[in-house]
């Protein structure tokens, strides 16, 4: 079976890159423009294995958006990876500590999303 991956990123380009990338990996991606509407659509029954957010985007960022995930009945688990073009020290463990399970910096190293998509 495919895995899932809800990708939120407020950029077109970046939401169309990463798909491309996840689909040639035999994984099935749902993507939205806004934190809002990912919450939207994580409020639903629809299974998901993982969540690729991007941590800055206007309204609600990943920051404030990760906490609200982690409140919707049957998403404690699911792994959130925090996908940003802030990759200065101590950018990682802002990430965690807001409650992402993993972070990747943009330009993303697909590789490395790869072996973080692993674990799931």
């Amino acid at each position: 079976m495919k895995k899932r991956v809800l990708i939120v990123d407020d950029d077109t380009r970046n939401i169309f890159a990463l798909s491309a990338v996840m689909r040639s990996r035999s994984f099935e991606c749902i993507s939205c423009l806004s934190a809002r509407e990912a919450l939207r659509i994580l409020e639903s029954d629809d299974h998901f294995d993982a969540i690729l957010l991007d941590m800055m985007m206007p309204d609600i960022d990943g920051y404030d958006a990760i906490p609200m995930i982690k409140k919707i009945p049957n998403r404690q688990s699911t792994l959130i990876v925090a996908v940003t073009a802030q990759a200065m020290i101590g950018d990682r463990e802002k990430c965690l500590e807001a409650g992402a399970d993993d972070y990747i910096s943009k330009p993303v190293d697909v590789d490395k999303l790869f072996q973080i998509l692993n674990s799931i």
